[in-house]
This record gives structure tokens, C-alpha cells and sequence, in this order.
């Protein structure tokens, strides 16, 4: 519990430092990598140390939850060591500060089944898919927030801390067209290891999944075809995570937590 409770301390000491360069209206100085980096260290080892203690690799509900967060946070941390939006972590770190903590309260499952190496390929493509995707969205959430701060000529202190509005954009379908191919190679994966993908307590996990990367295809279609952007890239982008959070997450959730099953 040390461990968790120092990396939660580091995760807010880094997005404290970020909150101050953005009330200052200045750049972030690169101080907040180095809480942020140890923070990710100890985020990691609190489940290699779980895992090297059970034998296996937990994914249960709130394991799955962790380690999603960490993904953002990692990816949030590349994104920011190259210059490129480090507000995201205001956001992010706090984040996944909450789930490791509820991974380190409620998250260790009592009897972890194990995974052979197929069924693990497609547990950590998820992941990395739900991490990316939900980079993503939070994109699409700064996006539409600079644009209406902008049309209403409200010129805030955060707008400082955002790129560009067509370089902010550029950013948003680049993370989308990598989450894209991570999910689709998920759910390739899930057709070629998974041998129950369509029964009962799946089937909705499926569906829900294959809507979502219907959605983030589309948008994808629709801008390289169309143009699609502002607007209708932020509602397509949230309304494809809403689906993949209720494939995965909303699916675990009833499963494990209100229906006791695994």
C-alpha cells in the first residue's frame, strides 16, 4: 500500500505542476516529468508485484480499470515530453491516481484464472486500445471546448495550454486512426482465440464492441471523405467511447461486481 499511496501522491504532484504553469498562463517547465515517470514506475509495479505474488496475470474489473488508466497516463506522458499538449494530464494523472487506488482497495482478485499467451495478446490489445481511444476523447473534449471558448471570444488562461486549433484536430484523428487499428486488431484477435465470443455472457461485450469500431470507422471514412471536423468528429468520437466503455468496462462491471461472475 506504500507503494500506491506514494505514486498517487506523485501522479497529483505532477498535475498540481501542470494547474500552476496554466494559472500562470506560461509554458509547463519539464519539472512535471519526473513525478509523473516515477509515479508510472510504481503505477507498474504495483501489478508486477500482484502478479508476481498470484502466479497470474489479474484483469478482473478493477485491475483492468488500473491499468487502462495507466496506459492513458504513460501515453500522456510521451505526448507531453514531446511539447505537444501536457494539459492532458491535468486530467489524466488525477485519473489514474483514483483507479490505482481503487485497484489497491478492491482490485486483487481472490482466485485470478490463468490466461495462456493467445488470451493475454487479446486482454492487452484491449487495453492499449481503451487507453488510446480514451486519449481520444478527452481530445475531442478540448477540441469542442477551444472552439466554443474561441466563437465566443472568450480567450481563457487554458487556451494557452492547447496547441493550435487545426494542430489540436490533426492530433485528435491521429490518436483515433492508432486506437482504430488496435481495436481492430483486438477484435481479430478475439474472433482467431476466443472460443466463446458469441455465448450468452459475451455476446453484448461483442456487440457493444463492434458498434464502437463501426463508429470510430465511420468517422474515420467520413473524414477523409468528407471532411469531418469540430462538431461532428467530437459527438462521433464520444458516442464510439460511451460504446466501447459498455462493451468493456460496463460489461465487467455487471458481470463481476453485481452478478458475482468472472
Amino acid at each position: 500500500m506504500t507503494i500506491v499511496l506514494i505514486a498517487i501522491v506523485l501522479y497529483l504532484a505532477a498535475a498540481g505542476w501542470l494547474v500552476a504553469s496554466v494559472q500562470r498562463g506560461g509554458e509547463a517547465a519539464r519539472g512535471w516529468l519526473l513525478p509523473a515517470n516515477l509515479a508510472l514506475l510504481l503505477h507498474g509495479a504495483t501489478h508486477y508485484l500482484a502478479w508476481r505474488s498470484s502466479g497470474f496475470t489479474d484483469l478482473h474489473f478493477f485491475a483492468a480499470l488500473s491499468l487502462a488508466g495507466l496506459g492513458m497516463a504513460i501515453l500522456t506522458a510521451v505526448v507531453g515530453a514531446s511539447g505537444r499538449i501536457r494539459a492532458l494530464g491535468v486530467v489524466v494523472f488525477p485519473l489514474a491516481a483514483m483507479v490505482l487506488l481503487g485497484y489497491a482497495l478492491y482490485g486483487h482478485a481472490a482466485h485470478p484464472e490463468p490466461l495462456d499467451w493467445r488470451l493475454l495478446l487479446h486482454a492487452w490489445l484491449a487495453l492499449l486500445s481503451y487507453a488510446t481511444l480514451a486519449i481520444a476523447s478527452l481530445l475531442a473534449i478540448f477540441l469542442w471546448g477551444q472552439e466554443r471558448a474561441l466563437r465566443r471570444r472568450e480567450f481563457h488562461r487554458w487556451l494557452r495550454a492547447l496547441p493550435p486549433l487545426t494542430e489540436l484536430e490533426t492530433l485528435l484523428f491521429r490518436t483515433i486512426t492508432l486506437g482504430f487499428a488496435l481495436l481492430t486488431s483486438t477484435l481479430l484477435t478475439g474472433v482467431l482465440f476466443v472460443d466463446d465470443l458469441l455465448d450468452q455472457h459475451l455476446v453484448h461485450k461483442t456487440t457493444l464492441s463492434v458498434l464502437s469500431w463501426l463508429a470510430f470507422g465511420a468517422l474515420l471514412v467520413g473524414r477523409w471523405r468528407f471532411g469531418w471536423r469540430g462538431t461532428t468528429a467530437v459527438r462521433w468520437t464520444l458516442a464510439a467511447m460511451i460504446l466501447l466503455l459498455l462493451s468493456f468496462f460496463g460489461s465487467k462491471f455487471v458481470l463481476e461486481l453485481v452478478l458475482h461472475r468472472t
